[in-house]
């Protein structure tokens, strides 16, 4: 009976072992996906139209992804409603403005655009969000993996991609918050992976026009600490003129390699109205409160606690 008691237990044991082991697989399996997505998204040319909805707000686009011996070459352009194209050469971003008549660079930015989201090595991700394989579905005529980042606390939504089977190129991302809702979503509608767009579509026009240069360059001091929620690092820092603003706005950013919150510090202005606490304009989120006679503002596309905590953090050094 004894022995029997341990071959029990040798064999539930074994079982959890076998169990372990199959979910540590799948994890590997779905990471695996991932960096094929990063270096598809990266390395692959490919030319299409998607939409990205996000609330009751749509866009249409096109984007072009070309490389060859200059590098990474990309152009992003608004196909309804006000134009707006980006283009960015390598790591500096080109946005032509509505104007027509002015450019503004942005130098050295991390700025990612779909299809291209997940960060250089997505194993970071996994610290803060669980990789699971999803099955097979069909977007823009193609069969691809589905893959899910589901978050591993409260400060983050979860994601969900379809990856092309053959490339493994992102066709489709999808966020979702905690209630299962749809928070914003990329998709592609029509795509052409391997063949580089024309060379001359990436020509960057800029004759006759102003160049304004982003300041993307940290400033000299940050007389503010802020202590954002785990897994979220400051990834740009920046002191910037924003209009209808009289004075400069501290403006840093946050990110755990997928989700982003904007911080913004700036002086009260007693003309205009005052906002605290939450607010919302579609899927982007808010939250302000007085700190020392400056407004800070916590705005992102992510869970609210992960604003509020951010926001609250905020004190002079």
């Amino acid at each position: 009976m004894q022995a029997w008691g341990w071959r029990q237990a040798w064999l539930i044991a074994g079982l959890a072992g076998l169990m372990l082991t199959a979910v540590e697989a799948r994890a590997d399996a779905a990471l695996d996906w991932l960096n094929r997505a990063v270096a598809a998204a990266r390395q692959q040319n490919y030319s299409g139209v998607y939409v990205y909805h996000q609330g009751e707000h749509v866009e249409v686009l096109r984007v072009l992804h070309r490389i060859d011996a200059k590098g990474e070459q990309e152009k992003i352009e608004v196909i309804d409603g006000a134009p707006r194209q980006f283009l960015r050469i390598n790591s500096d971003v080109y946005c032509h403005l509505q104007d027509g008549r002015s450019v503004r660079l942005e130098r050295n930015t991390t700025r990612r655009f779909f299809p291209a989201l997940l960060p250089a090595q997505p194993a970071s991700l996994l610290n803060h969000y669980e990789a699971r394989l999803g099955g097979a579905e069909r977007v823009a005529g193609r069969i691809c993996q589905v893959v899910t980042l589901a978050p591993r606390d409260d400060y983050r939504h979860a994601y969900q991609l379809w990856l092309d089977k053959q490339t493994g190129l992102p066709l489709k991302v999808r966020t979702v918050n905690g209630q299962g809702d749809m928070v914003s979503m990329f998709v592609f509608s029509e795509v052409q992976i391997g063949k580089a767009p024309d060379a001359r579509l990436f020509h960057n026009d800029l004759a006759g026009k102003r160049i304004q240069q982003a300041s993307l360059d940290a400033p000299a001091d940050i007389a503010w600490k802020v202590t954002p929620p785990p897994g979220y690092a400051q990834v740009q820092q920046a002191v910037r003129t924003l209009p209808g603003k009289k004075a400069p706005v501290t403006h840093l950013i946050y990110s755990d390699g997928l989700a982003v919150l904007s911080l913004f510090i700036e002086p009260v202005d007693p003309e205009m109205p005052r906002l605290r606490g939450l607010s919302a304009e579609g899927a982007i989120g808010a939250y302000a409160r007085e700190v020392d006679g400056h407004t800070v503002t916590t705005m992102g596309e992510v869970p609210n606690v992960a604003l509020i905590v951010t926001g609250n953090s905020v004190a002079r050094k």
